[in-house]
């Protein structure tokens, strides 16, 4: 096991994985842009220059749509490290006949080729994030996206840079140079990805039909099935939406906002490097801000800062350039610069915070048997929002007269909107956000044992000391799998905090001389998800601790127990005795403000003891020898 993202390169379950993917996208983006130096090499007129670099965008996009449903089936029946292959094989093949394009000037096979690339991104995209969850552990999956959305970003911005170079560098031997680096580079990612251990099929017995259309509208279908999953898919389109928007604009926003020469691309691309560079940051600073859990309460910290800093670039420099003719020193000299600089920087980074929870989410909670499909789905919803967002970006400026700073201002606006909606129809989103805030801020939290004994999968029952409020928020920010708290009901029913508690999906619970019917209900809904193979977690002394100590543990875990016998986690809070929510001082005393920031807090989780033998008393034992002596 990984104890941190970067220890994942060295290992081959996901080594040879990463460097195929970033090949890949690498490969896509040299040829694309190779196409564009054989363009001008061949000196085509700017009308036609124009048309082939709309038609190209279309071209590799179109297969999404066509194939996406069948690439998803496809993802799901075959073990995944042989569809890698195959389609890295296809892109060997697909890049030969590109290098003919490019050996004998013809446009038309170099668009053919473009548009078999489409195709070979569409059946690769599902199998390249349905892998994931197969090789990492829940631990590892925020910390793996991260890397790859930071290995898919490098790539695009170097492939940029490498596929714009070839034909300047290697002049009138352009063609011949363009077509031996991407076949070259093909080679080279079938190769590697012959490393990749062998990851079995999800759903081997899956019937494909090979009729896509039902099947694209299937895997839409299975993007909805969940409120979570369906706004997380929601929000990654979203992302792509607004990144397509923002690099449309940098070309030209460059040169006339910036000052850059036409027909000089220098500011463009350092512009683009900026975006590039902070998206990479972002992404990888994901594992440590989540403490290695799917921490979806970061989506909202970079929905936020991303509408941020759209809205500051447009006052950083809301007219035309203040001069004109500069190259990428020549700006970073010039007045102004930094904070535009920094905006680049910033939006890119928070977009990192933004998307991969969002990746991480989807797979951590969509069904293994169901996974391909789900990011099939996804693909087709990921072009349509693209499609849409160049047609957004043209209509605006061309019928509405928006100068670029306007459209990056609407887009910033329109991000708070779209962020406000996310969050309003699935409050678990804004919920972790606030819970996130307030256990980074108010406590350094010492986790011991939980990666090595909470289930990775299947279900499990948590027990743990009870000793303040904020004991559940504190248990989800360590573990990295979504928990049921079992509470007190007349705390759920608290009027104001009930959609909350109901958002985390909380199990009220009350004693049997309360109210029967409704310890009848928890204890069934108890059964239910861990049927379900969910983890819940039940505090047995019943309430807050009065004296900081622990109090006897109740029966009604070895209730739970005898109706479904899984595995029980012995787990142990420590240093929350002290916090403003325990029962430690009077209701008044409970109003004081924290004593420090960042108090420490530990929480210890034991190897689990079988359900068919554990009861009771020797669950209070062993949550008491984990304890210790601090409260």
């Amino acid at each position: 096991m990984a104890h941190n993202q970067f220890e994942l390169l060295g290992q081959r379950r996901f080594l040879p994985y990463f460097v195929t993917q970033s090949l890949g996208a690498f490969n896509d983006n040299v040829y694309r842009q190779a196409i564009i130096g054989l363009l001008i090499y061949l000196g085509i007129s700017l009308e036609e220059r124009t048309l082939y670099t709309n038609l190209a965008p279309a071209l590799f996009i179109l297969p999404y749509f066509l194939f996406s449903g069948l690439a998803g089936q496809i993802a799901e029946k075959l073990e995944k490290s042989r569809l890698v292959r195959i389609t890295t094989m296809m892109e060997i093949v697909i890049m030969s006949v590109a290098g003919v394009g490019f050996l004998i000037n013809s446009m038309t096979l170099l668009l053919v080729a473009l548009f078999c690339t489409g195709l070979q991104s569409t059946l690769f995209g599902p199998v390249k994030y349905s892998i994931l969850p197969s090789v990492l552990k829940p631990e590892e999956l925020t910390g793996g996206n991260g890397l790859v959305e930071m290995g898919t970003s490098m790539s695009i911005l170097l492939g940029m840079i490498f596929g714009g170079m070839i034909f300047a560098v290697a002049g009138s031997y352009g063609p011949q140079a363009a077509a031996t680096a991407i076949v070259v580079l093909a080679i080279t990612g079938n190769l590697v990805s012959r490393a990749i251990p062998r990851v079995e099929a999800s759903a081997p017995d899956l019937k494909i039909n090979w009729n896509p259309f039902p099947e694209s509208l299937k895997a839409l279908r299975l993007t909805r099935r969940t409120p979570a999953v369906r706004n997380a898919v929601l929000g990654v389109s979203w992302f792509w939406f607004v990144g397509t928007v923002l690099t449309a604009q940098l070309p030209t926003y460059a040169v006339t906002h910036l000052g850059g020469s036409v027909g000089d691309g220098t500011l463009y691309l350092f512009c683009f490097v900026l975006f590039s560079v902070g998206t990479g940051v972002g992404s990888l600073l994901c594992e440590k801000l989540s403490r290695r859990t799917v921490e979806i309460g970061l989506v909202p910290l970079g929905a936020f800062g991303m509408t941020a800093f759209c809205v500051d670039l447009y006052f950083a420099r809301p007219g035309l350039a203040l001069s004109t003719g500069l190259d990428a020193a020549g700006f970073i000299a010039s007045e102004g610069s930094w904070r535009i600089m920094a905006d680049l920087t910033l939006i890119g980074l928070f977009a990192g915070l933004y998307i991969v929870p969002l990746f991480a989410l989807v797979q951590s909670r969509t069904p293994k048997g169901e996974l391909s499909r789900v990011i099939a789905g996804l693909n087709i919803q990921n072009a349509f929002f693209i499609v849409l967002a160049a047609m957004v970006g043209i209509a605006v400026q061309r019928y509405l007269g928006w100068s670029i700073p306007q459209v990056i201002l609407a887009l910033g606006i329109a991000n708070a909107l779209v962020a406000l909606l996310i969050f309003t129809l699935v409050p678990e989103f804004f919920l972790r956000f606030l819970a996130w805030i307030y256990v980074s801020v108010f406590y350094r939290v010492s986790v011991t044992g939980v990666e090595e004994h909470v289930p990775d999968e299947g279900p499990a029952l948590l027990v743990c000391n009870h000793v303040s409020y904020m004991d559940p928020l504190v248990i989800s920010a360590a573990v990295p799998r979504p928990i049921r708290f079992v509470m007190y009901y007349k705390i759920f029913r608290i009027p104001g905090m009930n959609w909350v508690f109901r958002a985390h999906r909380a199990i009220p619970i009350a004693g049997a001389r309360e109210d029967p019917a409704v310890m009848d209900a928890a204890f069934a809904e108890v059964k239910a998800a861990l049927d379900a193979g969910e983890l819940v977690c039940i505090f047995p002394e019943g309430a807050l601790t009065k004296d900081g100590e622990i109090a006897k543990f109740k029966s009604g875990v070895e209730r739970i127990l005898e109706q479904t016998p899984v595995p029980v986690v012995p787990m142990a809070l420590t240093g929350l005795w002290d916090s403003m929510w325990s029962h430690r001082d009077s209701r008044l005393g409970r109003l004081r403000v924290p004593r420090r920031l960042r108090a420490a807090v530990g929480l210890v989780a034991e190897a689990p003891m079988p359900g068919e033998s554990a009861d009771a008393a020797s669950l209070e034992a062993r949550v008491r020898q984990l304890r210790g002596d601090r409260p």
